[in-house]
């Protein structure tokens, strides 16, 4: 493996599960019954373990989306054109997309990053570029790419976040992503790690007919009887069956937890990419807080398999870190009521039962 991936998994360190006992003490002092603001509590709880402080603030949030082009496409797995890709990332950039209208919602920050697309954007666009090729290879034929392209995509993932870190600091990351038959290769992903049946992980994506979903499920089949991933390597799976974005928010995920910064994945792609990244370096599953619950079926599957209940539940299956903004402005209530609400003594409440 990479050098700079394998230095980024070895800064990753347990949370802080002793500081997380002293978080419960005093929430468990607020002017409320114990435990009577549910999992908002375990939010905080588990800011403070990530954090490493019993003072923790969220500040500055930022929601990166990764985008990238998937030579699948070319099989009809998608109702949409692989265009798509091109145009909806320049609607991103221009403020005009379901994840700028959230994202600005809960105060967040957007960073695009072209990962892999299969057109460059006009240099004057603000854009991050980091395109490892135009778009992968049709893995229903061969590996959507080389093992080293996996790698400096993972590589991407990190510098993104670590220039960010850099420049102004995180305190919070949610995962977005954009890419025509994605979900395509995250159902690959997922069925190779979970080593789930294809009809149990495949949906409908972008909204395809019956008969489209019945060739996504065949090609599905083709892309994992053709590449042979193997499950136990993590490099290997998003070699032959990723993405690019994929690799970048894998990158993302490491960087994240390797600097104490929590990170709330999305939705499907996104969470197939939480599976590469808990393969890679297993602590990174306790710095992730799982966003919604989406309409695409594998994603239930895929959390289960990473030991995650996600947040709510409210048929979303857009993408583009929607989710994931309003997942942060759930830990970002629960780490208010850890930081901002008065103890019983503070306010002069008696706490005892009569």
């Amino acid at each position: 493996m990479n050098e700079k991936i394998e230095k980024i998994i070895q800064n990753i360190k347990p949370i802080n599960f002793k500081l997380m006992e002293e978080a419960q003490e005093k929430l468990d002092k607020l002017t409320k019954p114990q435990g009577s603001l549910g999992k908002l509590e375990d939010f905080a709880r588990r800011i403070v373990g990530i954090s490493g402080t019993l003072s923790p603030s969220i500040k500055r949030k930022v929601i990166l989306v990764m985008a990238g082009d998937h030579g699948v496409a070319e099989e009809g797995v998608s109702a949409y054109p692989q265009e798509v890709t091109f145009q909806m990332v320049y609607n991103f950039i221009r403020g005009g997309a379901g994840i700028n209208v959230l994202a600005k919602h809960i105060g967040a920050e957007i960073l695009v990053v072209d990962m892999g697309m299969a057109k460059d954007f006009p240099l004057e666009e603000s854009i991050i570029r980091k395109k490892i090729a135009y778009g992968t290879n049709n893995m229903a034929k061969g590996p959507a790419m080389s093992r080293d392209e996996a790698e400096r995509a993972i590589i991407a993932g990190i510098e993104v976040f670590e220039d960010e870190l850099n420049r102004k600091g995180i305190d919070i990351i949610g995962l977005g992503e954009m890419g025509i038959a994605n979900t395509t290769s995250s159902s690959a992903i997922v069925a190779c790690l979970t080593k789930s049946k294809v009809e149990e992980i495949t949906g409908r994506g972008t909204g395809i007919d019956e008969d489209q979903l019945k060739n996504k499920i065949r090609v599905i089949k083709q892309v994992i009887e053709v590449n042979h991933p193997e499950p136990k390597d993590g490099l290997d799976v998003l070699s032959k069956v990723g993405g690019f974005e994929i690799g970048g928010l894998v990158g993302c995920i490491l960087a994240a937890a390797s600097h104490r910064v929590p990170i709330v994945i999305d939705g499907f792609i996104s969470c197939a990419s939480a599976l590469i990244a808990i393969k890679l370096a297993p602590l990174v599953r306790d710095y992730m807080f799982a966003s919604h619950n989406s309409v695409e079926k594998g994603h239930k599957i895929a959390l289960k398999y990473i030991g995650k209940v996600p947040m709510f539940d409210l048929s979303m299956r857009l993408g583009e870190g929607t989710g994931a903004a309003l997942g942060i402005s759930f830990v970002e209530a629960g780490v208010k009521i850890l930081t901002q609400m008065a103890t019983f003594e503070e306010a002069g409440v008696d706490n005892k039962s009569s």
